[in-house]
């Protein structure tokens, strides 16, 4: 069995490892602000822990009470860190009534009335109460999933608060023998070692729900487009490519938006690619004050974007369609001086059956829209119409298939 001194040693050293890869991280990735919570929690973790190991050459029970309260702030710190990484407001105010009624429970127990039972327990509910508050981030889903490393230092959490109960029941109840911190007994020694591993495996969960967070935007990142802050193509094709297959499923309709900047060449000629960045910018600002929640706006490259409607039909899709020309025409009516006014296209299809689970089909069919309303003037949209027109008399020639309809 591995003596006291040995135990903390380790529990220092490593969580004073911890701190530092915290901080690293923290300093990293400077969003991510639940690191710095977790980087304070950890090198509070292993500042309490040496001092409680003074202790051992000291006669006063002061290291005790310094130490016991330190390692409780460090769990504070740790759960205000979990209600960070989830978004929630953190309260400072609780922190301090937690490590004040615990410091005062601790002073209490070893001057007032000097009694190691009551002193664990006092220890172990200011160990469990803030892993408890915050049990139910860790456990819950976000975004229609559950964070494996969450999940991890959700379950850590019930097993520590476990151990915190069997530790205090079991000194209380003098189960094992007496208990002292210096000669514990060999009940207390496995649980201070199951607790120091545990608490080791907390962080470690913590460190996976971190690498989960930023691998998801990095993932996030490859999806959108770094000018305008949209949808690019890869992530266009890949929303177009489940809508379809949905509506192969299901049969429930959607529609396609397919948008080209009029001469938008002649605004990088005339005033520059930084004007015609802006443009861009401004466009997609524009554009999506007149989309609906959950539609999509891409910029598939240069001055073209495209707009998903899910479950929306061809008249709808003309609908938003209007809206996005009506709003440019405002704007590029309100330009004076340097200002680059706005002129767009726009084709719009819907998805049929013919068009199945194929994506490129659909995308076919709004270019060919697009084309009719750049070929009727511009400043304008054009919708796809699919249905071929009446048959003509025998004697008359036949006339090519109607494949748009002009707005």
């Amino acid at each position: 069995m591995l003596s006291m001194p040995t135990l903390w040693t380790v529990f220092v050293i490593n969580f004073l490892a911890l701190g530092l890869i915290w901080a690293s991280v923290s300093h990293s990735y400077p969003n991510l602000e639940a690191a710095r919570f977790w980087t304070a929690s950890a090198f509070a973790a292993s500042i309490g822990a040496a001092l409680a190991m003074l202790r051992m050459a000291v006669d006063s029970l002061l290291p005790l009470v310094a130490g016991g309260s330190t390692m409780i702030i460090a769990a504070c710190l740790a759960a205000m860190g979990i209600k960070r990484f989830y978004g929630e407001d953190v309260s400072w105010r609780r922190t301090a009534l937690i490590a004040g009624l615990s410091l005062a429970g601790l002073t209490f127990t070893s001057y007032g009335y000097d009694s190691v039972p009551l002193r664990i327990l006092v220890y172990s509910v200011g160990q469990a109460v803030p892993m408890l508050m915050t049990l139910r981030l860790l456990l819950s889903r976000q975004d229609g999933r559950v964070n494996p490393g969450a999940r991890l230092a959700g379950i850590v959490s019930v097993l520590i608060t476990a151990i915190y109960v069997l530790r205090a029941g079991s000194t209380l109840l003098q189960i094992g023998g007496d208990f002292s911190y210096l000669h514990p007994n060999a009940l207390q020694s496995v649980l201070a070692l199951i607790l120091m591993f545990l608490a080791m495996s907390w962080n470690f969960g913590f460190v996976l729900m971190a690498i989960d967070r930023l691998r998801n935007e990095v993932a996030d990142l490859a999806l959108l487009d770094d000018l305008t802050g949209v949808g690019n193509r890869r992530h266009l094709l890949q929303r177009l490519t489940e809508e379809c297959a949905r509506s192969d499923r299901s049969g429930e309709t959607f529609t396609l938006l397919v948008i080209d900047l009029d001469g938008f060449k002649a605004v990088n000629d005339t005033f520059g690619h930084a004007a015609g960045d802006a443009c861009l910018q401004h466009f997609a600002l524009m554009a999506q004050t007149r989309l609906r929640p959950g539609d999509m706006l891409a910029r598939t490259g240069g001055d073209e974007f495209c707009v998903v409607l899910p479950a929306s039909t061809l008249r709808e899709g003309a609908m938003i369609a209007r809206r996005i020309l009506e709003v440019c025409r405002a704007d590029a009516a309100a330009c004076v001086g340097g200002d680059v006014p706005i002129s767009l296209s726009i084709g719009v299809a819907q998805w049929t059956r013919e068009t199945g689970p194929f994506p490129d089909r659909l995308i076919a069919a709004a270019d060919h829209a697009l084309y009719t309303a750049k070929k009727d003037g511009r400043d304008r949209y054009a919708v796809y119409d699919p249905a071929p027109p009446p048959l003509a008399p025998a004697h008359e020639p036949m006339p090519e298939p109607a494949r748009s309809k002009r707005a």
